[in-house]
């Protein structure tokens, strides 16, 4: 059975450099769980933070409140849905009005 459980929330991106072996269980594990790698890292780090006593004692300190914000999050630009473009279809798929098209 799987240690962590994944439900979907309000993300961000940021970028993280991993050793290339943790890299490919993260991979391994994202397919065991049937989850993708960015919720196992997610759901991971959660689970060792929660889990960590002297961790939860520090959260606790004025220390913790003055860490400066080291991670790299990439900052994603709201687009109005309705200025989204369409969605073009995968390759070698044509929508069916291409087709009929064609064939007259």
């Amino acid at each position: 059975m799987p240690l962590i459980e994944v439900a979907t929330n309000r993300q961000i991106s940021a970028s993280i450099r991993l050793e290339e072996a943790t890299a490919t269980q993260v991979d391994q594990y994202a397919a065991f769980i049937k989850a993708s790698p960015d919720d196992v890292v997610d759901k991971a780090l959660g689970y060792v933070f929660s889990k960590d006593r002297e961790f939860q004692d520090f959260l606790r300190t004025d220390a913790a409140r003055s860490v400066p914000s080291l991670l790299r999050v990439r900052k994603t630009p709201v687009v109005p849905e309705h200025l989204t473009p369409p969605k073009k279809p995968a390759s070698g798929v044509e929508p069916q009005e291409s087709a009929a098209v064609r064939k007259a």
